[in-house]
């Protein structure tokens, strides 16, 4: 099956070659060449005097180039910044075409709106979302569902098409995993779900530890431990709250014990629910040991959006999963301590406890 990966004339070195002979400006933007001899890169199209094949590198795009040492030529630097915001300008249009439609538009017909061809299309698209055309389409899907959902009239099918499903099937099939619960109990602020609680203390202050019955929904961390209860209850206003529970009660000592002492790790289920984008950033911050530290714009590189770094921060502030998904293990490229839902103090302890062990 072919895929937008490999529509590209330009997946060979042959072929790459070849562009750059010819200054081939449709190439621009699959890849980028650099001369190893002055440590410059430049597009297919650029006019500079053309070196030797021996010195010539060649690079999917200009951050790989940058990563490798070298530096952009005077005209791309020159060059770049309207380039950037022309292309910037072709993804909201393609953005509000996915958000307007009923129904999903196809790769083909997004990339003939924006004048490119379907690979460099979802090449810049990515780039610039940090999301596939096609993954934007799903999330939006899920935001129109749930906007759907909490209007006040209408019943559970209407909001199914509403949101672009043409089968009852076909979303039955996805509901669980975009909503995290059946469709009438979100719609109902998640009546009929069931979501244990306990309330505890611990050297950063109260905690509160929440599960669903798909895994731990919330752990928060504060002063105030009726706040806590607040949010959680503002989360779910209509769910039934079960607090006290002495079984569940051990769960929250696990977490209180990692806390304390990071060393000994902490697996539980999470009951994760976010944007196709929040849930790539959240597995990200999984991925980082205890004890080490990466900043916001090293999570947008890992998740192949190099340029999503605000994104990245607006994510990790998001995350209602203290410690569990390790949002205060990232900080700002000069390695200062920069903000944190629960506390820039509790996040330079976190770090202290995790970096003495």
């Amino acid at each position: 099956m072919m895929t937008a990966a490999n529509l590209s004339p330009y997946t060979t070195d042959d072929a790459r070659w070849l562009a750059v002979q010819t200054r081939d400006s449709a190439a621009d933007g699959h890849f980028v060449y650099a001369v190893r001899t002055t440590g410059i890169y430049g597009q297919p199209s650029s006019p500079a005097r053309r070196p030797k094949r021996q010195n010539i590198e060649f690079f999917d795009s200009a951050e790989a180039a940058e990563a490798a040492g070298y530096r952009p030529s005077r005209r791309a630097h020159r060059n770049g910044g309207s380039v950037i915001a022309g292309r910037a300008a072709l993804v909201a249009q393609a953005c509000r075409l996915i958000e307007s439609s009923e129904l999903p538009p196809k790769l083909e017909e997004l990339a003939a709106q924006a004048g490119m061809s379907s690979y460099h299309f979802h090449r810049v698209f990515k780039a610039e979302t940090g999301l596939t055309p096609k993954a934007y389409a799903s999330a939006e899907r899920a935001r129109k569902l749930r906007e759907e959902l909490s209007a006040p009239s209408g019943s559970v099918t209407d909001a199914i098409y509403g949101a672009g499903f043409n089968s009852n099937s076909r979303f039955y099939a996805a509901a669980d995993r975009l909503l995290g619960m059946r469709a009438r109990e979100y719609r109902a602020g998640g009546a009929g779900a069931v979501i244990h609680f306990a309330v505890g203390q611990c050297s950063l202050g109260a905690i509160l530890v929440a599960q669903s019955r798909r895994g731990i929904c919330a752990i928060l961390l504060g002063d105030d431990p009726d706040a806590l209860l607040r949010n959680l209850q503002d989360q779910f206003p209509k769910a039934e709250l079960i607090g006290g529970d002495e079984g569940f009660e051990q769960l929250i000592a696990q977490v209180v014990g990692f806390i304390e002492a990071p060393s000994i790790g902490l697996n539980l289920p999470l009951d994760v629910r976010g944007t196709a984008f929040q849930e790539r950033v959240w597995q990200a911050l999984r991925e980082i040991p205890p004890g080490e530290t990466v900043s916001y714009a090293q999570i947008a590189e890992r998740i192949d959006a190099p340029r999503a770094v605000r994104a990245v921060a607006q994510a990790c502030g998001a995350n209602r999963l203290a410690v569990a998904i390790p949002c205060h293990r990232v900080v700002r490229r000069d390695g200062d301590i920069s903000g944190y839902r629960w506390g820039v103090e509790r996040k330079r302890e976190l770090l202290r406890r995790e970096a003495s062990t």
